[in-house]
């Protein structure tokens, strides 16, 4: 089975990350998908990991949310 990325693809990773060697097009292009993913299809995500799964959306939250400051 292949690995698949969470939140953003492969190739995007690259072209944020600028491992990719793109026209900064390329990456503005990019950004601009996973913010969309942010705002339109994580939300409804979220919803439906509150009604049907709460312990996944708390593995969830944990991740994101994780403090990260300068004592972690």
């Amino acid at each position: 089975m292949a690995k698949s990325r969470a939140l953003i693809t492969d190739t995007e990773f690259n072209r944020i990350s600028g491992e990719a060697d793109v026209e900064d097009s390329k990456k503005y292009q990019a950004v601009s998908r996973v913010r969309k993913r942010i705002r339109d299809e994580l939300p409804r995500d979220v919803e439906m990991l509150e009604e049907h799964h709460p312990e996944l959306l708390e593995e969830l939250r944990d991740v994101v949310c994780e403090d990260g400051g300068p004592d972690e």
